[in-house]
């Protein structure tokens, strides 16, 4: 089955490279969505219906930028972008929600902004988070995935291996100089299902030159292969 992938889009700058690093597992043929959270509803009826047309266009134009025109979009009322994501992804069965980095994050660094910080701290879903003026970088593909685990749960090393095959790509060895993406994994007190880093692993995050993705606790995340059907199995006649 696909991953489900929802890109966290607003317009802004920082989050075009949430679109760029959303292009990029794209390639793992990941079942892509886009969402913008509103955080109020309008008191007169006219005036809420232009503001959800305005955030439907906008998530209509990054579906342009992605070249996926018809890719789903989701319009969220929420106070709260990263508590609205996070309740979206449960509800798509979403295995990765995409940003990108803080605003101020200086060029091909990795900060995550508040709301994915919020969803970092025991959120329910993957957290992949783009380097700053990716979207600079139209090439940028995954040939190459360093793993970061924690004590004896693969779900990073699941998810690392799953999304190679998918892309073609190859998991690095723990010495490797340069990856092109790194997959975290959760440490062990995080809950089943539920992001929650180390310290060393918030290090390897806030001094990464690469996308990141950190997943839940035995949370691996698996993309489809090239071999992968969804048809069911045939029934005897």
């Amino acid at each position: 089955m696909a991953a489900r992938i929802i890109i966290s889009y607003d317009g802004t700058d920082n989050d075009r490279d949430a679109l760029a690093l959303g292009r990029m597992l794209a390639d793992a043929r990941a079942d892509i969505s886009l969402a913008y959270v509103r955080h109020t509803v309008e008191s007169e009826q006219r005036r809420e219906e232009l503001e959800h047309d305005d955030a439907e266009r906008l998530l209509a134009s990054g579906a342009q930028w992605l070249e996926r025109p018809n890719a789903r979009r989701h319009v969220v009322l929420s106070g709260s972008t990263g508590e609205g994501l996070g309740q979206l992804a449960a509800q798509e069965h979403a295995d990765i929600v995409v940003f990108g980095s803080e605003y101020h994050t200086a060029p091909g660094h990795v900060e995550p902004g508040t709301s994915a910080q919020r969803l970092l701290e025991s959120g329910p879903v993957g957290i992949a988070i783009a380097p700053a003026r990716l979207r600079d970088h139209a090439g940028a593909h995954v040939a190459s995935i360093g793993v970061v685990a924690e004590g004896d749960d693969a779900a990073a090393q699941v998810t690392a291996s799953s999304l190679a095959a998918a892309l073609g790509a190859h998991v690095a060895g723990p010495d490797a100089e340069h990856v092109d993406l790194l997959v975290i994994g959760s440490r062990a007190e995080a809950p089943e299902g539920r992001v929650l880093i180390s310290a060393a692993s918030e290090y390897r995050l806030q001094t990464a030159t690469v996308p990141v993705l950190v997943v839940p606790r035995s949370g691996g995340v698996r993309f489809a292969t090239l071999g992968s059907t969804h048809s069911p199995t045939p029934t005897a006649a």
